[in-house]
């Protein structure tokens, strides 16, 4: 057989396998036996063995072949990859209907899809001229992850669309589904695993999300993962004008969709169909926590728009999480990485929709306080969104006299050291820079980008210290030594000497960086300036007292107090004494001008949680550079420096043509210029 007839064959066989993977796996109506699925398959990897050049993407054997990943890298989506309003009980879903009909009297004649609200991963596929070339996370709805490899391992998921003939998918295609593993399936792997002797896993959606995030595909193809695609994100062609429609037509291309749905012709029967399926949704094969309501004429859903980020064409009708009984045999106080005591309840194991709990968040001590919960009441605990139990109330008229009031720690359980108490917040906290249960969040500070800036120092190589016992503080970090870190995980001579060298090059930071590496509770980027820029030095920042930190612009008798104690804990003073004795000791220094700076005459709106900003960190960033920042987007604003979970912002910029940028590239407009 010559190569033009090979090449022919091999077309040919990878369009009966991608059809009878989808009847298998998509439709469960297989055609043909596995031992004739064997020999079409095992003849496709023979010819690719003979001509490896002709081995594409799509191949049905490339599902898992990929070798593992250093790191998934960053995508950005093509259009919002948006969550849903939620709704709880019939009264929210009128609410959310008459609101809706004043924006737009045609709801009136509206229609309506129901669709479970699925449990699992949100993932969005890319597809371009029929070939599946990448999959990503949701992440903030703007820019998720790639994990195309590890969707590549999933038998549901088509590698090239069409699978069955008589259609034509578009030159390109993105559409948005959700990952997830069915309840038999949970089970099934969970019995595996303890027959192994190995660990089970908590639940299904948990399991899903971990599966999808391997940096190694082949942990994930050993997943019973499940794909239901639900949604067009972008299409170069016109695509169907009903929800219906559409779902049909994904089907038709080969995507799986959700076989339960319903259809309801007005709000009353959709608010109806919800309230039956509350009970029976346990006997669905999945888990999930409401059912989605759906205008079914895309167009008016498109019109309605958005309130802040949410389409206001669809509600999640959320169903109440569980609740059960149990005792309250202890309360535990964890120290987090950012030094903020939290309560835990030690419970009486209670089984919870399926899963044992032994504990349950307390929220904070005032709830303690507020709900007068003692140590060995009886307590009402509730699963929110099925998986995180807290406890909802005491039922003191079960009470036989035992019980305990609750006194809150006057101090560190961690490092013994007096708690603090946020006057704005509920918070208590310990302001030890060197406490033991903040130990890898502190240094991680210090190493940040708006803290010393340590290149190469992130949480893992913090995590390997702090176990190594090589750095108990900050401090610490200028005594390493090479020998130190080569006998840490994956250090050769070459990153062990560029570590070494970024850390000795952050002893000639500003001081303004210096007092953020510190970590003083509630001190960000602008008022580290500000300290810096009046007292010139730790030293006479330390010895200041509350009237004269008081006097510093934008710092008032909160922070003012937490920055006088933190000055007067011990260890802190010990960790400063460290710092002068290795000439880690910035003096403030006042630029000469240079010029005119790089942001002048230019407006900025910010949007949306930054990652390596602070809201006033942004902004004093952008005015010091000669910026101006305003609140609301008009057709005077530059640009918008945009995050995740923008508001309305994001929208009214997308309407005036406003550039839209990122935090980083606001960086490059400073540095470039």
């Amino acid at each position: 057989m010559g190569d033009k007839e090979l090449l022919q064959e091999l077309e040919k066989l990878r369009g009966e396998i991608n059809y009878h993977n989808y009847l298998y796996n998509t439709l469960d109506q297989p055609e043909i036996s596995d031992d004739d699925y064997d020999q079409l398959f095992n003849r496709l990897k023979a010819i690719e063995a003979e001509h490896p050049e002709w081995i594409s993407p799509d191949s049905p054997t490339q599902r898992s072949g990929a070798s593992p990943l250093g790191k998934f890298k960053k995508v950005r989506h093509p259009n919002p990859i948006l969550s849903l309003a939620n709704g709880f009980g019939s009264q929210d879903a009128r609410e959310w209907y008459s609101r809706i009909l004043k924006l737009n009297p045609a709801v009136a004649e509206a229609d309506y899809v129901l669709e479970p609200k699925l449990d699992g991963l949100t993932v969005v596929l890319h597809y371009e001229k029929g070939v599946f070339v990448l999959g990503a996370t949701r992440g903030d709805g703007l820019v998720g992850e790639d994990i195309t490899e590890n969707l590549k391992t999933l038998p549901s998921l088509p590698l090239r669309i069409p699978v069955k003939p008589g259609f034509e998918a578009p030159d390109r295609l993105v559409v948005r589904g959700e990952c997830l593993i069915f309840k038999k399936d949970f089970e099934q792997l969970n019995a595996k695993l303890e027959k192994a002797g190995e660990r089970a896993y908590l639940n299904p959606r948990n399991t899903a999300a971990g599966s999808l995030r391997q940096l190694d595909p082949k942990i994930t193809a050993r997943r019973p993962l499940k794909l239901f695609v639900y949604q067009i994100v972008e299409s170069s062609s016109p695509t169907p004008s009903t929800q219906l429609q559409l779902l049909t037509y994904l089907s038709n291309l080969g995507f799986p969709t959700n076989p339960l749905l319903w259809h309801a012709e007005n709000i009353d029967e959709a608010i109806k169909i919800c309230e039956q399926e509350g009970l029976e949704r346990h006997n669905w094969p999945y888990d999930a926590d409401g059912i989605v309501i759906k205008i079914n004429d895309l167009q008016l859903a498109g019109e309605l728009g958005f309130s802040g980020k949410d389409p206001r064409g669809a509600l999640a009708y959320k169903y109440p999480g569980q609740e059960v009984e149990t005792k309250l045999e202890n309360i535990i106080v964890n120290v987090g990485r950012t030094g903020v005591l939290t309560p835990e309840a030690q419970l009486k194991p209670v089984n919870v929709g399926g899963v044992v709990v032994r504990q349950a968040t307390l929220h904070n001590f005032d709830f303690i306080r507020d709900k007068d919960i003692r140590i060995g009441d009886q307590v009402l605990i509730k699963r929110a969104g099925e998986v995180i139990p807290y406890i909802l109330a005491s039922l003191p008229e079960k009470r036989d006299g035992s019980q305990l009031p609750y006194k809150i720690p006057t101090h560190c359980p961690s490092c013994g050291t007096l708690v603090e108490k946020d006057p704005e917040q509920v918070a208590y906290y310990c302001p030890n820079a060197s406490c033991p249960a903040q130990l890898t969040r502190n240094v991680e500070n210090f190493a940040s980008r708006g803290a010393m800036d340590i290149e190469g120092l992130g949480e893992q190589i913090v995590a390997q210290l702090s176990k190594q016992g090589l750095v108990r503080s900050a401090v610490d970090l200028y005594k390493l030594k090479k020998e130190d870190l080569l006998k840490l995980d994956k250090f050769g001579d070459k990153k062990a000497e560029n570590l070494l060298r970024a850390i000795e090059a952050s002893k000639y930071q500003s001081l303004q960086r210096l007092i953020i590496g510190l970590g003083i509770h509630g001190i960000g980027e602008v008022a580290a300036r500000k300290l810096a820029q009046k007292f010139g030095d730790l030293e006479m920042l330390g010895s200041a007292s509350l009237e004269q930190l008081q006097e510093v612009e934008g710092v008032g008798p909160n922070l003012a107090k937490s920055v006088y104690d933190w000055f007067r804990v011990e260890a802190n003073q010990h960790i400063l004494t460290e710092f002068k004795t290795l000439g880690i000791w910035p003096i403030e220094q006042t630029p000469a001008a240079s010029g005119p700076l790089p942001l002048a005459g230019l407006t900025f709106v910010v949007t949306g949680a930054l990652e390596g900003f602070s809201r006033e960190g942004i902004e004093a960033y952008i005015l010091e550079n000669g910026g101006k920042v305003t609140s609301a987007v008009s057709a005077k604003t530059n640009y918008l420096v945009l995050g995740a979970d923008p508001g309305s912002k994001y929208q009214k910029a997308l309407a005036l043509k406003v550039p839209i940028i990122s935090e980083f590239e606001l960086r490059n407009l400073v540095e470039n210029k």
